[in-house]
């Protein structure tokens, strides 16, 4: 059965270019918030994936520079950072005012489930770039692709207990575990028993709180959405289901669905797409 190609992003907004930044050294901390900044590799805990790339505006504050967290995709078992490296340049052109994290985490193998492994690691993540010198507020904005998507909106929505999370973007995320699109899917449940280690049956209960459908609450920051109508990996239903169920709690959100698949809309979408996020992150965060 292969499913290590589940749930792995296929980048959008690839007609922006990406051209590469300077470096600091990991304990480049000083209080010169003037200048910018780009710290490679920072290390967050013990294991060689726990690190991120920090990039820090010039001119930053302490009371007012909020920090997007990127977290990439790729089922929860695969995928990297520099999946998310084709946006970061375009991302600090349109959004100059804001640092970026660009976040690895855990990933999981048979006999080390995802969960709460990866949720523990963004808790972690969060507490490094609150306690470390950075120039930095104390209010994140998280951008998801797949799996990382549905961390995103897993952690927005249950794990959000300071209130440091003011907004979520989920490109193409999973919404909701226990969609019969999924339970029927001999592949899908394949994937979920190693990720979460544990199989669906008699489980009910444990899936529908990993599942963001059901972790929202009217308290849950805006979020905005982007799914695919043909999409392969994530059935529609995933991204319908949120859309009604955060129109019921009356939470902000904005649902865009495209044509196409797992992110491989057209050029024109593409570049909605990215226009949207940047207007929503302008008006929302």
């Amino acid at each position: 059965m292969k499913t290590r190609k589940i749930f792995y992003f296929i980048p959008i907004f690839l007609f922006f270019s990406f051209t590469s930044c300077s470096s600091d050294s990991e304990n480049s901390n000083s209080t010169d918030f003037a200048t910018e900044k780009t710290l490679l590799n920072v290390s967050y805990g013990s294991n060689s994936q726990q690190v991120f790339d920090l990039y820090l505006p010039a001119n930053r504050s302490e009371s007012s520079t909020k920090t997007l967290i990127l977290i990439h995709g790729g089922g929860w078992v695969e995928g990297d950072k520099a999946d998310f490296n084709y946006i970061i340049s375009n991302l600090k052109t349109s959004l100059p005012n804001y640092a970026i994290a660009n976040i690895n985490y855990r990933l999981s193998t048979v006999g080390n489930p995802a969960f709460p492994m990866q949720i523990n690691d963004i808790t972690s993540v969060i507490s490094k770039l609150k306690n470390s010198n950075y120039g930095i507020s104390d209010d994140f904005g998280f951008i998801g692709a797949s799996a990382g998507a549905h961390l995103s909106m897993l952690y927005g929505y249950g794990y959000n207990t300071d209130n440091n999370i003011k907004m979520v973007c989920s490109i193409v995320g999973p919404t909701n575990f226990t969609d019969e699109n999924y339970l029927n899917d001999p592949t899908f449940n394949g994937l979920l028993d190693n990720v979460i280690g544990f199989s669906y049956e008699g489980n009910e209960t444990q899936y529908q709180q990993l599942s963001p459908l059901f972790r929202a609450t009217s308290t849950s920051p805006p979020t905005l959405m982007f799914y695919g109508n043909a999409d392969p990996l994530i059935p529609t239903t995933q991204g319908i289901a949120l859309d009604n169920r955060l129109t019921e709690l009356s939470v902000y959100h904005e649902f865009n669905l495209y044509n196409g698949g797992h992110g491989d809309w057209s050029a024109t979408d593409q570049i909605d797409s990215y226009n949207k996020l940047v207007a929503f992150i302008n008006n929302k965060f």
